[in-house]
């Protein structure tokens, strides 16, 4: 009896730089764009070459625009890794921009990262999950393969609140943000890649992966949060989601932070973003152990291969 081959599953990190976290906070520090990119980037190079796997990276245009991070995206690129369009400006009320405004930003940060690093994205994630119908129809009309802004889970609204609960905006900024990490609604998105489809015609959809039924997280950051109660929860847990997943027959599609590569003794500050309480070896530990288990239960491809994979018939309709 031969055995049948690992299920296929994808892995991408969204390289989120220092600013944008500021950015998002409404923090002012973030106009000196502080990077961590220099540290993140050869980390997380080195434990995939070590795993030996291809993922995909969502960039920043403005990222991909510094001179200085050139040669950072550039080993990327050159170690086979995909390379996907994170937005320009990384502001996560994407889906509030007009058309024009949108399809600017969209495809700015399409030429940036085509310059750095040789590459042309067919993939885009909307910065905290932001996304539209009108977004979609861009992406269509740009040729694009897939999109990967939806995060299916209801605790959305909670995950804002805690990421806020210190910051200093205006009640205007606070609207601007008020779709970040998804509205309660979102819980109800499905967990399945499938089709969406507009009147510009269809893009495979990647969702975040998060907990069938439960719609609660598994995204490495949260494994980390976890961990910082106690490391053997977090291992738990994973299982245990992986498991559930198997049981449903879902594809998996496991999230990277740059947050997930660095600790308290980096001193990069961010303390607000949980596990950044942790020591960095403790947290790579982990993440070694987390990408072991992954890529043991799967056939673990960049975010371009899985939207290959999507079945015809899972379609759904954006108005």
């Amino acid at each position: 009896m031969t055995t049948a081959p690992p299920r296929l599953a994808s892995l991408s990190l969204d390289l989120d730089n220092h600013w944008s976290y500021l950015k998002t906070r409404g923090d002012p520090a973030w106009r000196r764009y502080p990077s961590y990119l220099d540290r993140v980037v050869p980390r997380s190079l080195a434990l995939l070459r070590h795993h030996r796997l291809t993922i995909t990276y969502f960039v920043v245009g403005r990222d991909a625009a510094e001179p200085r991070h050139a040669p950072l995206l550039r080993a990327i690129a050159d170690a086979g890794h995909e390379i996907g369009n994170h937005s320009f400006e990384h502001e996560p009320w994407l889906h509030r921009y007009g058309r024009q405004h949108l399809a600017a930003e969209i495809d700015r940060a399409h030429a940036a990262i085509h310059a750095a690093t040789g590459q042309h994205c067919v993939g885009f994630r909307g910065p905290g999950f932001s996304h539209s119908p009108a977004l979609i129809d861009h992406l269509i009309r740009r040729g694009y393969l897939y999109d990967c802004s939806t995060f299916p889970t209801f605790i959305g609204p909670l995950a804002r609140a805690y990421y806020l609960t210190s910051a200093r905006l205006s009640r205007g900024e606070r609207r601007q943000r008020d779709h970040l990490f998804g509205t309660w609604r979102a819980g109800f998105l499905p967990l399945r890649p499938h089709y969406l489809r507009t009147r510009q015609g269809t893009l495979a959809e990647i969702p975040v992966t998060t907990l069938p039924l439960l719609k609660a997280p598994i995204h490495v950051s949260y494994l980390m949060y976890l961990a910082g109660y106690s490391p053997a929860l977090a291992r738990r847990y994973f299982r245990a989601a992986l498991a559930l997943l198997d049981a449903f027959r879902i594809q998996p599609s496991l999230l990277l932070h740059p947050l997930d590569f660095l600790g308290r003794d980096d001193g990069v500050g961010l303390d607000f973003f949980p596990g950044m309480d942790q020591r960095r070896a403790d947290k790579l530990a982990l993440l070694d152990e987390i990408l072991a288990l992954y890529q043991s239960r799967y056939t673990v491809v960049p975010l371009w291969r899985h939207a290959r994979s999507v079945p015809a018939r899972r379609i759904r309709r954006l108005t």
